[in-house]
């Protein structure tokens, strides 16, 4: 079991002499696996096979690029990894140059940017910390790997966009991205594929730079401060501070749009001004009381099963 989640196959007894054992019992591993597999989810099991297989994939689509591998060049057991995963390592090679050559299709970068569980989506782009790159899809990955592979990711970079109406990937550096609720952006690095062009730019943190909000969605559940970043995101939404993220795009906009909604933050908290109009406050929590009542409302007619479907004959 160990070795399987590590490699996405059943070891041969070259990769793990102790298997022995287990073939003598049951006559070969795969029988001695079915043993698992009946004590265990099986989709799991197929997942760490895909997981594996997209990762040789990526390796094999980037190598590409320079001078790919012959299959006696690799070790042992990457060797079987291969046969066990592809059947055989030119069917790899030809798997991974299509998954290669569909970088170049807009439409499929754009869906796969729109379907990623992992990432802030945006009207054009995809947002993730780099924390998360691993945790995307291969395709992602790959098209992350051609700009840092090939131009070189920035050392300080902690946000990746990922542009889909255009071929393109920006690097982007906050520098107080754990620790301020809402970080300025200070220098971006945007690489064009089509001709590995690059454009850097400097935000002066005195002159309205770019705002990062809801930073629970860049990042994975496991990120050291997520809870943290979630229950930010919660408040602020809940408060009406996140209903136009035009409004809210730059510093100027963000504290225009926290005066007129009487707030201010205490960290990653936000709290009532206090200066506010008391007046003011009574209107807005009034707004805030319509507001979640009507999701409530809404959640509990999506969730509760109508008449009709109760009492249906059917």
């Amino acid at each position: 079991m160990a070795f399987f989640t590590e490699r996405g196959r059943l070891p041969t007894l070259e990769d793990l002499p102790e298997a022995q054992a287990l073939s003598t019992e049951f006559g070969n591993l795969r029988r001695a696996f079915q043993v698992v597999l009946q004590a265990t989810n099986p989709q799991e099991w197929d997942a760490i096979s895909d997981r594996r297989r997209h990762d040789l994939l990526v390796y094999l689509a980037l190598s590409h690029f320079g001078r790919r591998p012959k299959l006696r060049d690799l070790t042992p057991v990457v060797q079987n990894d291969i046969k066990s995963l592809f059947g055989g390592y030119q069917q790899a090679c030809a798997a991974a140059d299509l998954m290669l050559m569909s970088l170049g299709n807009r439409s499929v970068i754009e869906e796969h940017c729109k379907s990623s569980v992992i990432g802030q989506k945006r009207p054009n782009s995809l947002w993730v910390h780099v924390s998360a790159i691993e945790a995307l899809d291969p395709l992602l990955k790959l098209y992350e790997s051609c700009a840092s592979c090939t131009i070189g990711r920035p050392q300080e970079a902690n946000v990746v966009k990922f542009h889909f109406r255009k071929p393109k990937i920006s690097y982007l550096f906050y520098p107080k991205f754990d620790t301020d609720p809402h970080p300025a952006l200070h220098t971006s690095m945007e690489i064009d594929l089509r001709d590995l062009h690059v454009h850097y730019r400097d935000y002066d943190p005195n002159d309205n730079p770019p705002l990062l909000h809801q930073k629970d969605s860049m990042v994975t559940a496991d990120y050291p401060l997520y809870e943290k970043f979630a229950k930010l995101t919660q408040q602020e939404a809940a408060w009406g501070l996140l209903d136009d993220f035009r409004l809210i795009y730059d510093t100027r906009g963000w504290q225009k749009c926290l005066e007129e909604h009487c707030a201010e933050l205490k960290g990653h908290r936000v709290v009532w001004r206090k200066d506010a109009d008391p007046y003011r406050v009574k209107l807005i929590k009034s707004t805030q009381r319509q507001q979640n009542n009507s999701v409530a409302i809404k959640e509990n007619l999506q969730t509760k099963p109508s008449n009709l479907d109760s009492h249906s004959p059917l």
